[in-house]
């Protein structure tokens, strides 16, 4: 081993010598000799190792020669000195160095220090290395002096640059944590010293799918679950899994390895990581029909009418399944056959039970055919009226003629709009939805609607609108609607209402007339006096005519109230007037605008009621005959 070198003090070891002459004698000194002693240095402080040389100055007396010096240590565990005064630090402490010649002595105070080497550099072994996650490494740290000795017994401190990636213990022990770098530091005395480490991740050498095989329905989903493990079957987390299907047809499947049904057949699910895969055999299956509903479920219809019904195919949780086939049989073709589409045509009076069939279940609807003698609806008209209350409107003597119409026929006293502004009412009264309520709105309708379903069963409808084509579009919901907007045909139907006279003259009203008035005779900016005087100049010929005592239904109809946000657009008015209306009939039942939706189509023998409307409640009430489905030709 090596040593730093020991320096040594050394002084000259001579006993200086003054010769005293002519010195008188001194009778209390019996050497007549030594006169005094003097030790220097008189302190001084060694390493444990060192030397420093002490001397001892004589003063003698009677020109004697000089006197012999003794030296002797107080502590020699601590320092020792030779004969000469040569003083040697052994320990850490204090000694007193004592040098007596004759009877004169005098001594030097000695203090002995202990040395460590300093730590001037660090070595850690191994200075790079692999290590995989979840393993360790043993690190070692070698604290060095000045001179490359290694050093013992040295406190050192060990620290990670990154500890998402390696981390390390007190005793240098260093664990992976995550693939990538990290520095390991060892540090003593302040000195440092590191090692470079990357982390590698555990290969995949299995992937195993579960489960691993399934049978899951059209539509339905299964969730999937990938393992990957290592080449002693360990189990490894975090790894990236991509997913795939064999046949995309049959099953999809996603990122996150959820299977989900698409047609009937077989699929092979891949699981992917690290160019290891493993599988999963997925089979999909029709859900099976557990009901057949068919819709309406009863209606009376005229001889020579139809009505379409439809049926709906649900699963044993009650989800409805689509794309089913459906077979359609009458019980009674002499009263009523059906198509292969579910359209029932009256061909005479009685009754007859209708079937839809999918998959070995069934749903039926009972049909009554009338003779054309039993009455029925063949015009309905709706009049619109413009943000008045309820109580604003009955009772008023600005309108006696609507308020005697409400006498005569039928009145809702408890009928409610839906929104506020006017735009999102319309829209409900013709889609069974508000849609929006922004009578800023120009976009396009496409849910269903009521011009929708009565094209589909092949009945005529006009929208009467004053001022056309000038008008406030917002009060004329078919504008919207992308079977107007698409269709040149159907946008024929909106005409002015002074086409309205003709028709009513000529008989060809069509069954479904929608009137709008223009913004002063509907109340909205003029007076209910105006509005009043209009309905009677207009609408008085209808109902006087030999076309609608036979089989017409006038319902004046008010979009929204004025200040009653109750039930979203407040209470109004609403009144209806049939030849087959109830007298004098007050109605207390909760209805808003879905319910006259229902009213229009149900009359009218349409049986498919868009948005909220299939849920509304009928207004049977107001009338003496049923009013579903009952079906006319125009005359």
């Amino acid at each position: 081993m090596r040593f730093p070198t020991t320096w040594v003090r050394v002084a000259v070891a001579t006993a200086a010598v003054l010769w005293a002459c002519e010195q008188p004698t001194n009778p209390l000194n019996p050497d007549f000799g030594v006169v005094s002693i003097v030790v220097n240095p008189s302190h001084d402080t060694l390493l444990i190792g060192d030397s420093v040389q002490l001397t001892a100055t004589l003063v003698m007396s009677n020109n004697k020669a000089p006197h012999a010096v003794n030296w002797t240590s107080s502590l020699s565990s601590v320092a020792s000195v030779s004969g000469t005064g040569m003083v040697h630090g052994l320990g850490p402490g204090s000694a007193r160095i004592l040098a007596t010649a004759a009877n004169r002595k005098d001594s030097a105070l000695i203090t002995v220090v202990a040395t460590t080497p300093s730590v001037m550099l660090v070595l850690v072994s191994p200075a790079s290395s692999t290590v995989r996650v979840g393993g360790t490494q043993r690190l070692t740290a070698t604290p060095e002096d000045a001179n490359a000795n290694p050093l013992a017994g040295r406190a050192i401190t060990w620290a990670t640059s990154n500890a998402a990636i390696a981390g390390v213990d007190a005793t240098g022990l260093v664990m992976g944590v995550a693939a990538g770098p990290a520095t390991i530091t060892a540090t003593s005395e302040g000195k440092s010293g590191t090692a470079s480490v990357t982390v590698s991740a555990v290969p995949v050498a299995a992937v195993t799918v579960s489960p691993a095989t399934a049978s899951i329905f059209v539509g339905a989903t299964k969730q999937l679950t990938a393992t990957t493990k290592d080449s002693a079957g360990n189990v490894l987390t975090g790894r990236a899994i991509a997913w795939s299907s064999s046949n995309t047809t049959a099953a999809t499947v996603s990122a996150s390895g959820l299977v989900t049904g698409v047609a009937v057949g077989m699929a092979t699910i891949t699981a992917t990581s690290e160019g290891k895969s493993g599988t999963a055999s997925v089979t999909v299956a029709l859900v099976p029909v557990a009901s057949v509903t068919v819709s309406p479920a009863s209606g009376s219809i005229a001889v020579g009418g139809t009505v379409q019904l439809t049926a709906t195919t649900k699963d044993s949780a009650g989800n409805v399944l689509t794309g089913r086939a459906i077979t359609w049989s009458s019980g009674n073709p002499a009263a009523a056959t059906v198509s292969a589409s579910g359209l029932v045509t009256s061909v005479a009076a009685g009754m007859a039970t209708i079937t839809a069939t999918s998959e070995g279940k069934s749903g039926t609807a009972s049909v009554t055919v009338t003779t054309g003698a039993s009455g029925g609806f063949g015009h309905v008209i709706i009049v619109a009226e413009e943000n008045h209350d309820y109580a604003s409107v009955i009772g008023s003597s600005a309108m006696p003629y609507l308020n005697g119409l409400s006498m005569q026929y039928g009145l809702a006293t408890n009928y409610y709009a839906n929104a506020h502004p006017s735009i999102g009412n319309y829209f409900e009264v013709s889609t069974g939805d508000t849609i929006i309520n922004d009578d800023n709105f120009t976009g396009t309708v496409n849910n269903d609607n009521v011009v929708r379903e009565l094209v589909k069963a092949g009945k005529t409808w006009k929208a009467y609108i004053e001022g056309y084509p000038s008008y406030d579009a917002n009060h004329v919901p078919m504008s919207y609607f992308s079977d107007i907007r698409n269709n040149s045909t159907q946008a024929a139907n909106m005409v002015a209402f002074t086409q309205f006279a003709t028709d009513l003259a000529n008989g060809t009203l069509p069954q479904f007339s929608f009137i709008t008035p223009n913004l002063c005779n509907d109340a909205h900016n003029c007076s209910l006096n105006t509005a009043d005087a209009w309905l009677q100049t207009n609408i008085d010929p209808l109902i006087k005519s030999a076309l609608f005592q036979k089989d017409g239904l006038l319902v004046i109809w008010w979009d929204e109230s004025a200040s009653d946000n109750r039930n979203g657009g407040g209470q109004v008015a609403w009144t209806v007037v049939s030849p087959f209306a109830k007298h004098g009939y007050r109605s207390t039942t909760f209805y808003q605008h879905q319910s006259t939706l229902r009213l229009t189509l149900k009359a009218l023998g349409v049986g498919v009621f868009p948005g909220q409307a299939a849920t509304a409640p009928d207004m049977d009430e107001f009338f003496t005959i049923p009013v579903a489905p009952a079906l006319r030709t125009p005359p």
